[in-house]
Formats: structure tokens, sequence, C-alpha cells
């Protein structure tokens, strides 16, 4: 008992106010359900509570709307719903849109305000910008290659083979687009923060912690609302422009998210590669073989290495999570229609993710502390906004769902689930990856006895640490399914599933902000270091860096648990996506043990026995099979590409050092250049071949083992790559923290034995927990929306194809 005390203490001391937070979330869901209903007596009281709908019975709602104010009388009056009705409290989507690009401007502009420093430090900040600039210009020629390519054949299929909605080729480019824009001007603000955050440092902590905050913030609300903004509008068209049926929006709007999967994956993996393999260079030839300090400027991968913190790091992460905000929103919203719940279920994303966004904003300025603030204090003051905006969603969430489905109002208790899921797999990441706890200290105390007890040690902590995140989304999953009604009705489950995922991502605004600001802190420390600036001012950025790491874990861990919630939900989009498209193939009577049913009137279960969707199917177990082994093969290939990068940066960081006479005693200038060109070369060349597999392996699979094969190939993929992603990101950031914790003077410090080693293991955890790692969120949904996209071809040509290999 005892031990247990001990080892646990930490824990509930570090997090008191987490803990007391998930406890109130939890009561007010327990109180919230007991009032609501949620769980009927008796099948027949869930029936008539609930009123059971045809899965794919669409027309019109027979949700009516109720808006949120009434002006005469008090008593809410029944709408009629046409066609072009919108209701009310939609606006609140675009509205907070608006307002996150308008403070994302505000926010930017205060940051170009504050000083920039020393001309030495405007000078690094611009080479790094350069770098930066250069990189991303490359990249988005290689990637505007593929979106070309991919455009016309979404145009052939669409206007061709009429196989798809004709909006879809044009609704993959805005997306991508935007995407891309989301990550650029993320990182323009990234790197013009680096030395403003330095300068600010030298002053105090606090002033540090705002210019570097700002500046995530920008990157956090520009992703926000370029990605509702985009939703938005293409729904105010079809709805007031149009007169496509809420059943062709719902089809369609799953399939408008592939352009901003592809163009995350890209970013993701490029940007990954990038940064890794400059990070991988500098650090085991000038740490462990020179014995020179990180971000030391005679190493000449050191500026490779502050640009791949902005490209990865920055723009990378933003163009992921746009991406799973994006999705997110479209694949619940699609759900809201075939549960049944008409235009209201389908604008409740929307709403959710709006109200989110004011929220961020409001918890954005409550991370506000004095000058003189202590490490803690920050620490405190940014988790008072986090938990601000967080407590106030869900008293606001239950304002919107008793408003727009009050038929209906057990779909907060998901909103609630999705919530604390995401805190407690936070709370877990942080667990297994901060120095404050025994996981990362273990792998740093086995340094002692030299790197390959330090890489064990890593690994077995990354595979124990996906203990707390499958539990706890596997537990998410039935609350929210059970929540929502899904044990009396499958499609309003589905919903319930979906719409957790958005209350994960619905104050993103600000988790992103939290996220992205660490990124920037480390290039300010780099930016101290080779500008040559007083060594309290590294100290500082070190302890902004740190607190990044902290709060980091939160961001991830939605990150993650929205991935996989996202992921099912798109699975099943995939399946309406079929039925839709057996209609289109003149299919309108199935037979089921026998008996004969409309299409039309089928529900979810009678198409996956129909489809004959089941585990003793061999084309279901092959892409169970096929879909595991694609999320190892991605991971195996990302990995392989950081490793020829980093060799070719190895070799010409120690060809520098041999050649150019003077660069130790500081007499000679490195050739920093040279180093950022063979990064971009070789992320460039590197990250197509990964990123084409992820687009090909759902329509081949789908080709040859027809659509029970695609079902098994992204249950496969999810539940492989979620654990593998979750094994690759902690164990990578156990091993990172493991060096800091020995650089902070543990085990010898600096230049020890133990130090070295510890380099090793962060040099092996690097491509873990930066290119793979991530990657495969990313990996996770892009391949259920391309079997959404192409889900029409998979129905007209695998029977022929099947036939031809004699399978079906």
């Amino acid at each position: 008992m005892n031990n247990f005390r001990h080892k646990f203490k930490p824990v509930f001391k570090n997090n008191r106010v987490s803990i007391v937070m998930i406890l109130l979330m939890l009561t007010i869901l327990i109180v919230g359900v007991s009032k609501s209903g949620v769980f009927p007596r008796s099948a027949q009281a869930a029936l008539k509570a609930g009123g059971e709908k045809p899965v794919f019975d669409i027309g019109e709602s027979t949700q009516t709307e109720r808006p949120l104010f009434e002006l005469e009388g008090s008593v809410h009056k029944v709408t009629e719903e046409t066609s072009h009705t919108i209701p009310r409290l939609w606006w609140v989507a675009p509205i907070g849109a608006l307002c996150a690009l308008f403070y994302a401007r505000k926010f930017y502009k205060e940051v170009m305000k504050a000083p920039e420093g020393n001309e030495k430090m405007v000078s690094i900040a611009h080479h790094v910008r350069v770098g930066a600039y250069a990189y991303l210009k490359q990249q988005y020629k290689v990637v505007s290659i593929f979106f070309l390519g991919a455009f016309l054949v979404l145009l052939f299929i669409s206007f061709g083979l009429h196989l798809q909605s004709k909006v879809v080729p044009f609704a993959f480019l805005s997306s991508g687009f935007l995407s891309g824009l989301a990550g650029f001007l993320g990182m323009k603000t990234a790197t013009s923060a680096s030395s403003r955050t330095a300068e600010g440092a030298r002053k105090s902590l606090n002033q540090g912690l705002q210019v570097a905050f700002r500046s995530g913030a920008v990157m956090g609300l520009i992703v926000v609302g370029m990605g509702l903004l985009d939703v938005s509008l293409w729904f105010f068209v079809f709805r007031k422009f149009t007169n496509i049926s809420l059943l062709d929006m719902a089809m369609m709007l799953p399939c408008f998210g592939i352009g901003a999967s592809s163009q995350a994956l890209f970013a993701r993996v490029g940007g990954g590669i990038f940064t890794k393999a400059a990070d991988v260079g500098a650090d085991l030839v000038g740490k462990v073989e020179a014995g020179i300090p990180e971000d030391d400027p005679r190493n000449p991968a050191t500026i490779a290495d502050n640009v791949g913190d902005n490209v990865g790091d920055v723009a990378g992460m933003g163009a992921d999570l746009y991406e799973s905000y994006y999705n997110s929103m479209l694949a619940c919203a699609a759900l809201g229609v075939t549960a049944g719940l008409g235009i209201t279920g389908m604008i409740v994303p929307m709403v959710l993710s709006g109200i989110g966004i004011l929220l961020s904003i409001i918890g954005i300025y409550a991370v506000k502390t004095k000058e003189e603030a202590s490490q803690k204090e920050l620490l405190k003051a940014l988790g008072k906004g986090i938990n601000l905006s967080s407590i106030l969603i869900l008293i606001l969430s239950a304002v919107v769902i008793k408003y727009l489905l009050p038929e209906n109002f057990g779909v907060w208790g998901s909103i609630v689930t999705g919530l604390i899921a995401g805190v407690i797999i936070g709370k877990g990441t942080e667990f297994y990856t901060s120095s404050n706890y025994s996981p990362t200290k273990g792998i740093a105390g086995q340094a002692k006895t030299g790197p390959a007890t330090v890489i064990i040690d890593g690994i077995a902590t990354g595979m124990m640490s996906t203990i707390i995140p499958v539990i706890t989304i596997s537990i998410a999953i039935l609350l929210s399914y059970a929540f929502a009604g899904g044990f009396s009705n499958i499609s309003l489950g589905l919903y319930g599933i979906a719409i957790a995922a958005v209350g994960m991502l619905s104050t993103l605004g600000l988790t992103l902000a939290t996220d992205a600001y660490g990124p920037i802190a480390d290039n300010a420390g780099g930016n101290a270091e080779m500008s040559g600036l007083e060594p309290y001012v590294r100290e500082r950025t070190d302890a902004l860096d740190a607190l990044g790491n902290t709060t980091a874990a939160t961001g991830k861990g939605f990150a993650i648990g929205s991935a996989a919630l996202t992921a099912m939900a798109l699975i099943a989009s995939f399946v309406e996506q079929i039925k839709v498209g057996l209609e289109k193939s003149g299919v309108h009577v199935i037979q089921i043990a026998g008996v004969s049913m409309d299409l039309a009137n089928a529900k979810l279960s009678d198409l996956m026995h129909y489809l004959d969707i089941t585990l003793i199917n061999p084309m279901v177990l092959v892409g169970l099979f096929v879909g595991g082994l694609s999320a190892f093969i991605f991971s195996a290939m990302t990995m392989k590409a950081v490793g020829r990068a980093a060799g070719s940066m190895v070799e010409e960081v120690r060809r520098q050092f041999r050649e150019i006479a003077g660069i130790m005693d500081g007499t000679g200038k490195p050739d920093y250049a040279a180093c950022v060109a063979i990064s971009t070369k070789g992320a460039q060349r590197e990250m197509l071949v990964p990123s084409i597999l992820a687009l090909l392996v759902p329509i081949v699979s789908g080709l040859i083992l027809g659509v029970p094969g695609v079902v098994g190939l992204l249950a496969g993929s999810l539940s492989v790559g979620f654990l593998l992603a979750v094994f690759m990101a902690n164990a990578g950031g156990a091993w990172d923290n493991a060096k800091k914790y020995i650089e902070g003077g543990a085990f010898g410090g600096k230049g020890s034995s133990a130090h070295k080693a510890a380099v090793v293991g962060d040099t092996v955890g690097d491509p873990f927990k930066d290119t793979s790692g991530p990657s495969l969120n990313i990996l996770l949904k892009l391949m259920s929306i391309v079997s959404v996209v192409f889900a029409g071809i998979i129905i007209k040509f695998s029977p022929k194809i099947g036939a031809l290999l004699h399978l079906h």
C-alpha cells in the first residue's frame, strides 16, 4: 500500500485540477443522463422514446425545428421544414469561423509589434525563415502535381463514369488548398515569433510566454476558422441555392475531406522527414561526436534543425489537425441525416464547433499571469484557459442539444464522453512521457548502462503506454454509442460516436495554441543559443518548451482519440455510400435469409447481412490482415526514409567539420544552406511513395476483395494503426524527455556517458514521435475517406474483377 501511495502521489499532486475537472464532468454527465431518460426501462419504452427510424429513410426531418429564441410568446412554434430553410442557431458556425480569423489576424499583429531583438537574433531568424519558405515552396510544387492528377481522376469518375457527385472534385481542391494555407500561415507566424519570443524571455518568463502563446493561438484559430468556414459555406450554398436533398448532401460531405487528408499526409510525412533528418544529423555528430551543445552555431545542421521545427511541428501539425477537425464535422453531419435527425442533426457539429471557437478565444485571453511569474504559475495559467473553455463547452453544448435535438438529449452524454476521454488520454500520455513520472525516469536510469538498455526500456514503455488510450477509447465508444441510443437504433449510436469526436475537438483553437507554441519556444531557445544571449534566457525558453511538452500531451490525446472515433464514423459512412451505389447500379430489392426487401427500407444491419460482412467471410479476414499490414508497412517506409535522409545529413556535417577550417574555434563559418538543401531534397524524394500507398491500398483491395474486404481493411488499419500510433508517439516522447531529464543534471548531466546513451535513444525516437506516429493518425482517416470516395468504382468493377479471378 505504501509503495502504491509513493508511486502515484506525484500523479495526483500534479494533476489535481484535471482530476477535479474530470470528476465534475462525470457528475454533470450522470445527473444529466439520469434526468434525460436516455436509458429506457424496456425495449418498448426505447422504441417509444427514440422512435426507431429506418437507417436510410431520409426525406425531410421528423424532428421539427426549434428556434433558440421566439419573438412572440414563450412557447416554441413548429415551423414548416422546406428545402431551403436553415435553423437560426446554425449562424453561430459561420460567425464563430469569422471571429477565429479576425482574432488570428489581431494576434498576428500583436506578435509582429513585439521587439525582434538585436541584429544577430534577427539574422538567425531570417535564415530559418528563408529555409522554411524554400522547403514549403518545393513541397507545394510536388503536392500540386499530385493534386492536379487526382483532380483529373475525380473529374473522370464524376463526369465520365457518373459514379460520384460532380461537386467532389472541386471540394477536393478547396479543402486541400485551405489545409495547406493553414499550415503555411501558421509557419509564417512561428518563424517571425522565434526571435521575438527570445527577446521577450530576456525581460521575463511571462513576456516570453505571451509572445509564443499568441503565435500558437494564430495557428489554432486559423485552423478552426478556415475549416469551419469551408464547411459552412458549402452547406449554405447547397441549402440556399440548390435543390440538393439532405441525403445527397450527406453522401457528398464525407468525400470533401479527401483533399484535406491528402495535403495533411504529405505535410506530415514530408515535414517529419525533413525535421528528423536534420535533428538526427545535428544530434549524432554535434552532441555525441563533437561534444558541442544543442543549437550551437558551430553545428552545420543547427539551422536545418530549427527550420524542421517549423515545417514539421508547425506547418505539418497545422495541416494534420485541420484535417482531423474538418473530417470529424463532415462525418458527424452525414451520420446525423442517416440517423433520421434531419437538418438539425446535420448542423449540430457545426454549431458546437462555432461555440467552441468563441470559448477558445475566451480561454486564450484567460492565459495570463503577473510579470515575474514562476514556471508553476505559468502552467497553472495555461491549465486555467483549457479548463475554463472545456467546462463552458459542456454547459453550452447541453443548451444546443436541448434546443436542436430535444428528443435525443442523450447525444449530450456522447459529447461529454468525448471530452472526458480526450483529457484522460492526454493525462495518460503525460504520465508515460513526462520526466516528472517514473516511466521516463526509469528510461533515464537505464542510460547508465548504455544505449541498448535505453532503447529496450523505451520500447517497453511505449508498448505499456497503449493501455490507457485503448481502454479509454473503448469505453468512450461504448458510452457514446449508448448515450445516443445506439442499442435501440444503430444509426443514432454511430452518430453518438461521431459527435464524441466533434466534442473532443470543439475547443481545438485553444488546445492547438498550447501545442503549437512549444516548437516556437524551442526555436526561441535555439535563437538565444546561437546569438550568444545570457544563459538565463536559454533557461527561460527551455522552461517554456517544457511547459509546451506538458500541455501538448492533452492536445495529442484529443488528436489521437478523435482520429480513432472519426475513422470509425467514416467506416459507417462507407457502408452508407455502398447502399447508394447499389441503388445507382440498379439494385432495388435485396434478399436476406430468403426474404425480399426493398433496398430503400434496409437498415444498416440488413445491409451488412446482405453484403456478408462477417468474420467468417474470408474476404473480411484478408482485409483485416491487409489493413494491419498497411500500418506497419507505412511506418517502416517513413522510418527508412528518415534513416536515408539522416544518413546523408550525417555525412554532410562530418564533411564540413573535416574540410572547413576553424569551425570548432569559431573562426570558420559552417555552410548551413547545404544542410537545409539535403533535408529538403530528401523529404521531397521520400514522401511520395508512402503517401501514394495510403491512397492506392483501399482502391486495389476494394476491386479485388469487394466491399467486405474494404470493411475488413478499414477495421484492421484502425485497430492496428491506433495501437501503433500511440506506441510510437509515446516511446519517442519518453526517450526525448529522458534525455532532457539527464541534461537537467541527473546521472552526470550533459557530456556524461549516460547523456550520450540517452541521445542515441532520443535519436531512435525522433522518427517514432515526429514522423511515423503522427502520420498514422492521418492514414487511418485517409484510407476511410478514399474508400468512401471510390465506393461507386468498387461497386461497379469489383464483381467483374472478382469473377475474373474466381473470387466471387
